[in-house]
């Protein structure tokens, strides 16, 4: 599967992590870019980058994936945010879902999971 020129924004402290994800976008054809906490994600929108899809971490230092997602919503970002972390549903995973995620996944994240997302995002840009 290859995405329509789509573009990814990866947010997580875990270097492994964010080397992983990006190498499963790089497979499908989807430009990435990673960066390692919340400020810099809202950073890289501040400078006037935009993404297709976030793929956003709960866990992190600066500020957590909770706090991004509220921020990035509040400033007008619509792209697809999708949560991905290891922990369980519990109250902390609903408050990021109510935050404004589009979609929660639970770590490690596949290729069957990312494409879907991905399907989802060219189908809406094919309308």
């Amino acid at each position: 599967m290859r995405s329509c020129h789509l573009t990814a924004l990866i947010v997580d402290d875990d270097m492994i992590v964010r080397m992983i994800h990006q190498r499963m976008l790089n497979s499908v054809g989807v430009k990435n870019e990673a960066v390692e906490n919340g400020k810099e994600a809202i950073d890289l929108h501040n400078s006037g980058q935009s993404f297709d899809l976030i793929l956003m971490d709960i866990d992190m230092p600066v500020m957590n994936g909770i706090e991004v997602t509220k921020k990035l919503r509040s400033m007008g970002i619509d792209s697809m945010i999708a949560g991905v972390s290891a922990r369980y549903i519990d109250e902390h995973t609903q408050e990021f879902i109510e935050a404004g995620l589009d979609e929660y996944l639970e770590k490690p994240l596949n290729i069957a999971k990312l494409t879907s997302i991905i399907h989802r995002i060219n189908k809406f840009h094919i309308r």
